[in-house]
């Protein structure tokens, strides 16, 4: 499946913001519209999302309502054409997102599962299947988790490739499961002798009796990966940029996707997706030759 821009934008769930603060003060009480890419029923989503909204309409002082967008390629057209000014994208969306619209990472969400705003991307593989080594994967089955993934291809594969293995040619076969939990699931019951897995949806799918810790062994584990940042155009007006931003420093303790509960949002910028940038590089990505 090739990687191009329209797939690697679709990497994440969205959230957008087309702002209206920069409307005369006639217009102040229009709402803010939250844009959100359906990964459930979009009412179910409407109503998951309220706590948000409440929280960012009080920060704000304004109202705030959510909408189901259609897809993530018409959020960063959006963004890429003015209609929106803030969105929540994937770590590597944001990166190709970057080559097409002026936009900018600001903030970056904390889970009280997590503890922390990175995450890992691991390979694993079943205790019984003699694999401990990057080493002993050579000849054996694989699953990354989508050509799009961050954390389920591509730094997997980089490491790898760092490692001295050649995942195109030194595996005996290679599948992409869709999931990590498949992966959790197929390495667990031994349909598969390696994976690729994030370390947090990896500890949720053993919370969640998909898979037993004390059956698999860890073959690779990759250096921190930021977790999804929100980004905002380049080109709004300063202050707006302090309000939202402000905004959503103040949001916590609600429901956060399906990650859990969020402890906050903490400030980031561009440069901590540098290591995003620099994996596409070893792995010959030219992202805006992506189309």
């Amino acid at each position: 499946m090739p990687l191009t821009r329209r797939s690697l934008i679709a990497s994440a769930p969205a959230l957008a913001l087309p702002m209206a603060g920069l409307a005369p003060p006639a217009h102040a009480a229009k709402p803010l519209t939250v844009g959100l890419i359906p990964s459930e029923d979009s009412r179910a989503m409407i109503a998951n999302s309220q706590a948000m909204m409440d929280m960012l309409s009080k920060a704000l002082d304004m109202p705030v309502k959510p909408f189901v967008a259609a897809d993530y390629n018409g959020v960063i057209e959006a963004l890429r054409s003015r209609r929106l000014d803030v969105a929540y994208l994937g770590p590597f969306s944001y990166v190709l997102g970057a080559t097409v619209a002026e936009i900018e990472a600001f903030a970056v969400a904390e889970t009280k599962r997590a503890g922390r705003t990175s995450y890992h991307s691991l390979v694993v593989a079943h205790k019984d299947s003699g694999i401990k080594t990057v080493a002993d994967l050579k000849g054996r089955t694989f699953a990354f988790v989508d050509p799009t993934s961050t954390s389920g291809h591509l730094f997997p594969k980089a490491g790898l490739m760092k490692a001295g293995f050649n995942p195109d040619k030194d595996f005996g076969r290679v599948i992409f499961s869709g999931s990590h939990d498949s992966n959790a699931v197929a390495v667990q019951n031994k349909k598969i002798d390696a994976v690729a897995i994030a370390d947090r949806i990896l500890d949720a799918a053993i919370a969640k009796g998909l898979a037993r810790r004390e059956d698999l062994v860890v073959v690779w584990k990759s250096e921190p990966i930021p977790e999804s940042p929100t980004v905002w155009r380049k080109d709004l007006d300063p202050e707006l940029k302090k309000r939202v931003q402000a905004a959503f420093l103040q949001v916590k303790d609600i429901p956060w996707s399906d990650q859990g509960m969020l402890n906050g949002f903490h400030p980031t910028n561009d440069a901590a997706y540098q290591v995003i940038r620099d994996t596409a590089k070893l792995l010959n990505l030219d992202l805006r030759a992506m189309k």
